[in-house]
């Protein structure tokens, strides 16, 4: 039944909410349920929020036919 009300929760937000937000909705809506268990039960079923910041930026890329800088320190 647990992991019915947190898939639902968690579909009915748009597939963002981390387990301390379902945990809060379940709490809102008189379910009672440990965040310990939201958070295992989530990975149980393999749900997960959304991450802020989406892919780190590369803002170098290395041109692989360019001529390397001669070892100075004689390696």
């Amino acid at each position: 039944m647990r992991c019915n009300e947190i898939h639902r929760v968690w579909t009915e937000n748009y597939q963002v909410y981390g387990s301390q937000k379902v945990w809060l909705q379940l709490d809102r809506e008189g379910i009672r349920v440990a965040r310990c268990t939201v958070e295992r039960l989530m990975r149980l079923l393999g749900i997960e929020g959304a991450r802020r910041g989406g892919k780190k930026r590369r803002t170098t890329i290395a041109n692989p036919s360019a001529q390397r800088p001669a070892d100075l320190v004689q390696r």
